[in-house]
């Protein structure tokens, strides 16, 4: 099987070419590179993509040529337009090395028989490791402690003196509970915490809730119970507003490392500022890079984090191999993890980040 591969400034061609080594069957008959060669610059386009799809953005030139003998495309960031895929006589599957399908016109790729593949775990387990990290570092005061020792100054009175309390005992509640979801659920395990679980596409019966130990509860109930609360949704609507925020406990902390348009940012700074929350933490912001006029800033109860989650070496080096693997199992007549759309059967299927 012949590939076309889309480098970009995150996923490097010696990613592709040190997964493709072990997958055997596959080859990279190209290798194509999309986009700035600087990683800061990229996320401009990246967020370009986000907002407003696969047509947002050019594809380069030469993946047109490249693509016509193709068996697979493989991308990362890059368009898959109509064009593209028209050029894609032979093309029997477009694997792309990110949850989002942004880049990704998946009614062409429908239309014309082509399975979609995404992988939506690639940077799973990075971004669940980094909220346990901001979890304890927000509720244990570290980046504020390391700023004021950094300074010479010895500080031991912060907002939640007197209050801060162990993971172990306390309520944590997960929003979301896809594939980072369950992650942090499963680190949670070690914790001796307990964990509260809202998901509205999840069923209440699904076997992870009793394999890691959570307690499927109503939005309303995680909220006003838990002393953490973290967010793992992908949606394009907002998820949590004032009216909820209002029900977290005032010795609460929040924790977002999914998106800034899912959470009403100035009713949590709100809170924040006025103690009805005592703290929180957040990888992402409504504008990035963060200018000095971002209110979060001002506040001596939160932790930042500039949008690191996923960022990590083998987020990236090891999905082209796990993509391989579920078109494999496609081929053979499997059920893989991610299906996307199924191609000429003409079926969808939506996927939990």
């Amino acid at each position: 099987m012949k590939s076309v591969v889309v480098t970009d400034a995150f996923m490097k061609e010696e990613y592709y070419r040190d997964c493709y080594a072990r997958v055997p069957g596959h080859e990279i008959a190209r290798a194509v590179h999309f986009g700035p060669a600087e990683r800061f610059d990229m996320r401009d386009v990246a967020r370009n993509i986000e907002r407003n799809g696969p047509y947002a953005v050019e594809p380069p030139e030469e993946l047109y040529e490249a693509v016509e003998d193709a068996d697979i495309l493989m991308v990362h960031l890059c368009p898959v337009t109509r064009k593209v895929l028209e050029r894609g006589k032979r093309l029997k599957a477009v694997l792309t090395n990110r949850g989002g399908l942004e880049n990704v016109d998946v009614q062409a790729a429908t239309s014309l028989g082509i399975p979609v593949l995404s992988n939506p775990a690639h940077n799973a387990n990075a971004v669940a490791e980094l909220t346990i990290a901001l979890m304890l570092s927000e509720t244990r005061n570290l980046a504020r402690t390391h700023a004021n020792l950094m300074r010479g100054e010895w500080v031991e009175y912060y907002r939640n003196a007197g209050r801060v309390r162990e993971i172990a005992g306390s309520t944590v509640g997960i929003v979301g509970f896809g594939n980072i979801g369950r992650r942090v659920a499963r680190k949670l395990t070690v914790f001796d915490c307990r964990v509260l679980v809202y998901d509205k596409y999840v069923s209440p019966d699904d076997p992870d809730l009793a394999k890691y130990g959570c307690t499927f509860v109503s939005l309303e109930t995680l909220l006003r119970t838990s002393d953490v609360v973290t967010l793992h949704v992908r949606a394009e609507e907002q998820v949590l507003g004032r009216e909820h925020f209002a029900l977290m406990k005032p010795t609460a902390y929040f924790i977002n490392t999914a998106r800034p348009h899912l959470i009403d940012n100035e009713a949590l700074y709100e809170r924040l500022k006025d103690g009805g929350i005592t703290g929180a933490a957040f990888d992402v912001f409504p504008k990035e890079p963060v200018t000095p006029d971002e209110p979060l800033i001002r506040l001596d109860c939160v932790t930042l984090s500039n949008h690191r989650g996923g960022d990590t070496v083998n987020c990236y080096s090891d999905s082209p191999a796990m993509l391989l693997r579920e078109f494999e199992v496609m081929r053979s007549g499997g059920e893989p993890r991610f299906w996307v759309n199924r191609g000429a059967q003409g079926k969808s299927e939506s996927v939990t980040g």
